[in-house]
């Protein structure tokens, strides 16, 4: 019956729809021309609207107590309501934690930005192309040419079961272009970054994320693995034609909205920093994230002008892809209401 239902999820996941490539489609056009709502709560019910199961947001300014604004479901069978203490699966922002972790690192000299990939793995030289040219901080920002495995068909349908089976889907291929020649996003590098902090550590890189960035920051719900956590504490995860609620896939780190708020605040004030480290994380990497796995999308920005934090977590997805832009569409409309009532405050005094 899985097997079953991991096919059904191949094709709806990818089946292509090259119309969307040449339009528009109304949708993200009506969400972007609508009157800007007084409140936050107002844009979060308009935005459930656009086809939503249900969304969570957290808002933290400097001297205000942090807010929370939810509408639709935690799990839609139930019809249980949002939870804004959800752990939701975080997916790509989990890129800058293990940013920090290499910063880290590197101050303590245990890593070294400008050495090859293959000084570290020396069996990669002849399965990654130019694996004795590209640098750890090719790979920190996504300038290696390594390809991304996660753009391979069968990837998220039939998932590898651990990292080694995972590399080995990118093995062997040719580079997408010659390092630090071009950009391209790839999920490869981060693979490969947390193994050689694995390797130079001689213990996993999540203990590591724990001992430096988690604890020190009192975040009690950040975990790496669905396996480490309640179930039922997990907001449900939907893609557009297919039924099965997606929580159960183990898709990397999860977290409460206000757990990764804290450490975005910790990581733009320098907090989650030690002397010397910042310097090296702003010159590799960027201080805002989203995230994105089959049924689970996320926006963590911080925006310096309001000194605003604001996490956005979002449980629809779709194969077209614009539920992820309607999902940066509101964001960007919470940050104007954000503005619109700070410089309020700012008139009155």
């Amino acid at each position: 019956m899985k097997n079953k239902a991991r096919n059904i999820f191949r094709i709806v996941l990818f089946t292509s729809t090259i119309i969307s490539m040449f339009y528009v489609p109304w949708i993200l056009v009506w969400a972007w021309i609508l009157p800007l709502p007084n409140t936050i709560q107002e844009e979060v019910n308009a935005t459930i609207k656009h086809g939503f199961d249900g969304m969570i947001v957290y808002v933290e300014q400097t001297g205000k107590v942090p807010e929370f604004y939810t509408g639709g479901y935690h799990n839609k069978a139930q019809k249980t309501p949002a939870n804004p203490n959800a752990l939701f699966k975080i997916a790509s922002i989990s890129k800058l934690y293990v940013a920090v972790a290499i910063s880290k690192l590197v101050k303590a000299k245990r890593l070294d930005l400008n050495k090859p990939l293959a000084y570290y793995f020396p069996e990669l030289i002849d399965r990654i192309q130019y694996a004795d040219k590209i640098t750890l901080k090719h790979m920190v920002q996504h300038r290696s040419g390594i390809p991304n495995f996660t753009n391979y068909p069968d990837y998220w349908s039939n998932p590898p079961e651990n990292a080694e089976q995972t590399l080995s889907i990118i093995l062997d291929l040719p580079a997408s272009f010659k390092p630090n020649e071009d950009y391209e996003y790839s999920n490869t590098n981060y693979l490969l970054l947390s193994q050689i902090i694995d390797q130079v550590l001689g213990y996993s890189h999540q203990q590591y994320i724990k001992d430096k960035i988690l604890t020190p920051l009192n975040l009690k719900n950040t975990f790496f693995s669905i396996k480490d956590v309640n179930i039922d504490d997990v907001m449900s995860g939907y893609h557009v034609g297919y039924e099965p609620d997606l929580k159960t896939e183990d898709q990397g780190m999860l977290a409460t909205a206000q757990d990764v708020g804290i450490f975005l605040r910790a990581l733009n004030n320098g907090t989650v920093f030690n002397a010397g480290e910042q310097d090296i994380y702003t010159s590799i990497y960027e201080y805002n994230h989203g995230g994105l796995v089959p049924g689970y999308q996320s926006l963590a920005e911080y925006y310096k002008a309001i000194d605003a934090v604001v996490v956005q977590f979002t449980n629809t997805t779709n194969f077209e892809g614009y539920n992820w832009n309607l999902s940066q569409i509101s964001i960007g409309r919470i940050k104007k209401i954000l503005q619109k009532k700070t410089s309020g405050i700012k008139e009155k005094h």
